[in-house]
């Protein structure tokens, strides 16, 4: 392959490279296209090497690589006719880039702009019935990871925090599949801060916790939740009771 680089024949170079695409070999049609590329800068084949060399790529599993040549591709060739394919590997990659929730979401992030970008531009593609299972997907991901945020507040005991970063979820994600043991959870962190405050801030956050609880009650009245909270709305209402304070809830 080297001496074949090395002739100086681009045309037999560009043959092989294609012989060597049309036969899935990847890396060795890559290592050639981007060997004769620049002989063919600014002629009619520069656009199908670019998208060939990055579909190569693509085909390797070479997500990074790939996103980065379709972005110049689509950036440069937006006339082309490989314009649709490139632009649908491009969402693709950060698709396969992004990882589980546990992990930082950037990746899925710039996967769901480029698949809801793709699905403008092209409504009619046959594309699009995957690209719409793979935004929700993508989509219930971002879900689960502000749930775990929001979850290690509440397993470390940092319930004011819990509390902040479930309201903020569901304010995100007000669809979300957890949205019933979300709100269980602010209710349930609401009750352990009030019950760990000090005297002066017990009874505003038990009231808040109440405020919570009613909201809950109303949404999930048939919950398997609905009877440990209960007991803690009791308690609530024994502790503003005990204290002489206005408790109508």
């Amino acid at each position: 392959m080297n001496a074949l680089l090395k002739s100086g024949q681009p045309e037999l170079i560009y043959s092989k490279a294609l012989e060597y695409y049309q036969k899935e070999k990847w890396q060795r049609a890559s290592t050639l296209f981007e060997g004769v590329q620049h002989y063919y800068t600014g002629s009619s084949r520069e656009d199908s090497i670019s998208f060939f060399n990055a579909r190569c790529k693509y085909k390797n599993r070479d997500f990074d690589t790939a996103s980065t040549l379709l972005d110049d591709f689509r950036r440069k060739f937006g006339r082309s006719a490989f314009i649709e394919d490139a632009e649908g590997m491009y969402a693709l990659c950060f698709y396969y880039l992004s990882p589980g929730p546990s992990r930082d979401q950037t990746m899925t992030g710039h996967a769901l702009i480029a698949i809801n970008e793709f699905m403008s531009r092209y409504p009619q593609s046959d594309r699009v019935e995957n690209f719409r299972k793979i935004n929700t997907e993508l989509t219930e991901r971002l879900h689960e990871k502000a749930y775990l945020n929001a979850y290690t507040y509440y397993k470390t005991g940092k319930y004011k925090s819990a509390i902040v970063a479930f309201k903020n979820a569901l304010k995100q994600y007000p669809e979300s599949k957890r949205r019933e043991e979300i709100m269980y959870l602010i209710v349930n962190s609401g009750y352990r801060l009030a019950s760990n405050s000090i005297s002066e801030k017990q009874t505003d956050r038990y009231l808040s916790m109440l405020d919570s609880y009613l909201s809950f009650k109303e949404e999930f009245p048939e919950s398997t939740h609905i009877k440990s909270l209960d007991r803690m709305a009791q308690q609530a209402r024994d502790y503003l009771d005990r204290n002489n304070k206005d408790n109508n809830i």
